[in-house]
């Protein structure tokens, strides 16, 4: 069965503690929104503790056009998806050797917080070495879902060519959409979560063999699951000035009611219950997402505990968030064989799970 051989990341250079992006915050709304005190303790009950972003931090002091906003996207997105690529293609925690760009068969570009078209991985390519006759697979608009997504598609991919090494490159900007002019809730709750973050994996089929001294992922099957009439719950307002953040209320409710059988339901179909589940690499929307998760699966705080420390360290860093979590568990010692399950949630109103086994 298709298994996930590498990991790599990379952490963008501003980092800011958030309570320096609180008052940063305040300053840029100040007299704008109506209590806007009480508001701003979304900042201190989220659970975290520091962001990192693309760009310096007077830069949101400043105009931005769309166009200029999307010009750095586009060529931070390039930079930050070769960085990643290289990390996870000589990532000595988990490779004996290097693999060279030109044996990859296949690259799963995944991003929503910028507009490219050709699409970022063209860009790649031209940067690093990889073979003309490589498929191009780029996902755009998936938000939070997005990482999970594209391990799912590898690994349907690896099914249909068990020769294959496919790459999952997931980078999100979401700073380069702040909107200080937009003085909605959901545009301050976005404000106080969201972050910027880089992460690839390299999936390969059954007839890959590759040197590795520990037990890593394998894929057993994936499940996606929609809800109908929920595009106001997450996503983009598409406007002028760039793109707006859509934020919902009711997702850890939905997640309460929504959530809980969809998983069940495909555990259900490998005999598998929640409770044999040991590595649960939950993308961490958020401290009431992860609440949420234990709720719906009758998990405790240590399920949820790497997924946590993600969210305290880095925030919610959209699609590449579920990946930095794989790769702390991907680092621990597993060798009993245990279950995984690898699940993300964003828009559509949609979510996303793969299950997972540690094997040698």
């Amino acid at each position: 069965m298709p298994k996930i051989v590498s990991v790599g990341t990379y952490t963008p250079p501003y980092s800011l503690a958030q309570s320096n992006i609180e008052q940063l915050t305040k300053e840029l709304f100040q007299g704008k929104i109506s209590r806007l005190e009480r508001l701003l303790k979304v900042f201190d009950n989220g659970d975290i503790e520091t962001r990192n972003f693309c760009v310096p931090p007077d830069w949101y002091r400043e105009d931005h056009t769309f166009e200029e906003r999307n010009e750095l996207y586009i060529r931070l997105t390039t930079e930050y998806s070769v960085e990643v690529i290289q990390r996870c293609l000589a990532n000595r925690s988990f490779l004996q050797k290097d693999i060279a760009t030109k044996d990859i068969d296949a690259i799963i570009f995944v991003s929503s917080t910028g507009i490219s078209t050709p699409s970022i991985d063209a860009r790649v390519m031209n940067v690093l070495s990889f073979s003309e006759h490589i498929v191009r697979i780029p996902i755009w608009g998936l938000g939070c879902a997005g990482g999970a997504a594209g391990v799912s598609r590898a690994y349907d991919y690896c099914k249909a060519y068990p020769n294959a090494k496919v790459l999952v490159v997931c980078v999100e900007l979401c700073s380069l959409t702040f909107q200080k002019e937009d003085y909605t809730k959901s545009n301050l709750v976005g404000t106080s979560l969201f972050a910027d973050g880089a992460a690839c994996v390299l999936v390969c089929g059954d007839d890959v063999e590759l040197e590795q001294d520990r037990a890593i992922p394998h894929i057993l099957g994936c499940k996606s699951k929609w809800m109908p009439n929920s595009e106001d719950v997450m996503g983009w307002d598409v406007k002028s000035g760039g793109l707006h953040v859509v934020f919902s209320k009711s997702i850890p409710g939905i997640i309460s009611n929504w959530l809980g059988p969809f998983i069940h339901e495909f555990l259900g179909s490998y005999n598998i219950l929640p409770g044999q589940i040991n590595n649960f690499v939950a993308h961490p929307g958020g401290k009431k997402v992860l609440n949420a998760y234990e709720d719906a699966l009758n998990l405790t705080k240590m399920h949820t505990s790497v997924s946590r420390e993600i969210l305290k360290t880095h925030g919610n860093m959209s699609s590449p968030t579920v990946l930095y979590v794989l790769e702390q568990f991907m680092l621990k010692d597993n060798q009993s064989n245990p279950f995984g399950l690898l699940v993300a949630l964003g828009p559509g109103f949609s979510g996303e799970a793969v299950l997972l086994e540690w094997r040698a």
